[in-house]
């Protein structure tokens, strides 16, 4: 007799350890998550039909549902309200990532004091270090409050037990890949274990109606550690970002189910603990009775927020055959594009053979294209010699064609510009409205823009086709 053919029931499947997301058959890289060699083999899955329940809640109109119950409460710290879109929302779950020392427990630490008042009680719960530990780092911040309970736990049940026990308000766990269930097979931080710690404490906190902040790890390369489940579960996905040799430190929103993910706050931290910047501009200028060659000012957008930063370069001769291209906070990809555009558009030919340094100061980090024209004006000012005028500020982007192009919000950094005593501006065609008082240069090209520099001193070579005639 013919041997039988398997059934849907009897063929394997198979799931990503990364992510969870199952298929029939085994591939080589997750679709979902993009993850390599993380597809695995786990069972045959049952195939099971789920048959008409009670409801919980009778299905009402929608513009009878109450939204009281959603309206976000202050965590006592301005910049993080900011981020979150005016605070925490009761019932929702918020996961903070960051690199190791950025500051995400001292941070949520002085938020659990702050948001720990008469009527809200806040639990801390920490997974990687003692109590006595927390407790020294909250003497050194001054974040002592009488509300506010600490548990070092890093089992489930015991979490689980200490909400029952304390009734809080706000629920901050350092870290959620630290916290295990006994239940679970697999080790702290894998695949089945977050899923499971990260399911019970979002329903304890649905029901509960009470706020959670969960910290998470990140890997090399930035990302949050762990399966990319735990992004999809929580309401909120934070990233707290900052060099451990600055004081400057951001949180971007990534993901937000209450608000928008287009703000930042800023913080410095220091010996004394974390404090939020209302007004961080001044952490990237250097203060100067006159202006110094091969410095240009920008102002560049970290979310909707204007900050005017400092764009420095320097440029010395040479001592070995190929020239050095250093960068300190921005991208060497944008800056060897402006040194290209500067040789070929602006005829500036003692580049080439120069070894170049360029730096933003405060540990601010350029990205976007807007900073393209004061980089290639700092980079020009250096190869002269020759200052740029004082109170001076360059927006806009560079193509390779030299052309400078329109940039979003210019207005906005106009105005930042201007409020910071700024009298003069580079920008591209059309900029807008203008504040009164500012004198803006349209330019349409680097020719334009070059312009601003004393012609007198300003170093250029001949085209080619200027030499051959």
């Amino acid at each position: 007799m013919a041997a039988r053919t398997k059934s849907s029931k009897d063929r394997p499947s198979y799931r990503c350890t990364e992510c969870g997301w199952q298929t029939a058959k085994w591939l080589g890289r997750c679709p979902e998550c993009q993850a390599w060699g993380t597809v695995e083999e786990y069972g045959a899955p049952a195939v099971r039909t789920t048959a008409p329940g009670r409801v919980t809640s009778s299905a009402v109109p929608i513009g009878e549902v109450d939204v009281r119950r959603a309206t976000a409460r202050s965590t006592g710290v301005p910049e993080l309200d900011r981020v979150l879109g005016g605070g925490l929302v009761p019932g929702a779950v918020v996961l903070l990532a960051g690199e190791p020392g950025v500051g995400k427990s001292t941070l949520l630490l002085d938020v659990a004091a702050k948001a720990a008042t008469d009527d809200h009680r806040t639990l801390y719960v920490t997974g990687e270090e003692s109590a006595s530990q927390v407790r020294l780092r909250a003497d050194r911040i001054s974040a002592i409050a009488d509300h506010l309970y600490l548990a070092a736990e890093t089992d489930l049940a015991a979490v689980l037990g200490h909400l029952d026990a304390v009734k809080p308000s706000l629920l901050i766990l350092d870290s959620v890949q630290t916290v295990a269930s006994p239940e679970i097979d697999g080790a702290p931080g894998g695949m089945a274990q977050v899923r499971e710690v990260a399911g019970a404490l979002i329903r304890a906190s649905k029901e509960r109606g009470m706020s959670t902040l969960l910290v998470g790890h990140v890997t090399k390369d930035g990302a949050i550690a762990g399966p990319r489940l735990l992004e999809h579960l929580v309401d909120v996905v934070l990233h707290f970002e900052g060099d451990r040799h600055a004081r400057l430190r951001l949180v971007r929103g990534v993901k937000n189910r209450y608000g928008t993910t287009d703000e930042v706050g800023c913080f410095e931290l220091h010996d004394e603990g974390i404090t939020g910047l209302a007004d961080p501009s001044g952490l990237f200028l250097t203060r100067r009775d006159e202006p110094v060659p091969g410095t240009c000012l920008t102002v560049t957008l970290e979310g909707r927020r204007p900050l005017v930063a400092e764009v420095q370069a320097l440029t010395v001769d040479s001592q070995i055959p190929s020239p050095r291209r250093t960068t300190s906070g921005l991208e060497t990809s944008r800056v060897s594009m402006m040194l290209a555009v500067l040789e070929q558009r602006g005829r500036i030919s003692a580049l080439g053979k120069r070894d170049i340094y360029s730096a933003t100061v405060g540990g601010v980090k350029l990205s976007e294209p807007a900073a393209d024209l004061a980089v290639a004006l700092a980079l020009a000012s250096a190869a002269s010699d020759t200052p740029l005028p004082k109170n001076l500020v360059a927006i806009g982007e560079v193509g390779l064609a030299g052309e400078v192009r329109r940039v979003t919000g210019v207005q906005r950094r106009l105005a930042e510009a201007h409020r910071l005593g700024f009298t003069h501006a580079l920008v591209p065609a059309d900029p807008g409205k203008v504040p009164p008082g500012m004198k803006v240069t349209e330019v349409a090209d680097m020719g334009d823009a070059l312009r601003v520099l004393p012609r007198s001193r300003r170093q250029e070579a001949p085209r080619q086709d200027e030499v051959r005639r």
